[in-house]
């Protein structure tokens, strides 16, 4: 999980490519869960801090833009 000072010194186009790649990483954990081939539940937890932390950053970069 990367931390909150390195999310915010990335681009808007960067993090909002990561959030990207992390939903999907979250949709196959889904999938993983439901079949019973996840091992890990753990990961459900970092996916979602992060996935919130990177959308933090941008709501409040957009809240000072206005």
């Amino acid at each position: 999980m990367a931390k909150a000072q390195d999310l915010r010194a990335q681009k808007n186009e960067e993090l909002e490519g990561r959030l990207g790649d992390l939903k999907k990483e979250q949709f196959n954990l889904r999938f993983q869960k439901a079949s019973g081939q996840l091992t890990n539940t753990a990961q459900f937890g970092k996916v979602r801090s992060e996935i919130a932390q990177i959308k933090t950053i941008l709501r409040e970069r957009r809240d000072v833009a206005q």
